[in-house]
């Protein structure tokens, strides 16, 4: 079974996104500029241009792009 890298989890109750990449915590991201950010820590440069592609980024609990509490 082929698994997806990266994962953004549902939006805790006080905002933000867990995210995960191959398993590992990268932190809890408010915005997509906090995601890219964890991704370029993770050794994806081109982060930004994974945001959308499913093969490379699940987004779970809720839509993409949305984290909770703010927005």
């Amino acid at each position: 079974m082929n698994e997806v890298p990266i994962v953004v989890h549902r939006a805790s109750g006080t905002g933000g996104r867990r995210v995960t990449v191959r398993g590992r915590i990268m932190g809890l991201a408010h915005s997509d500029d906090h995601l890219v950010e964890f991704l370029r820590q993770a050794g994806l440069p081109d982060a930004w241009e994974l945001l959308d592609d499913p093969t490379w980024v699940e987004w779970q609990g809720g839509p993409a792009h949305e984290y909770g509490a703010d927005g």
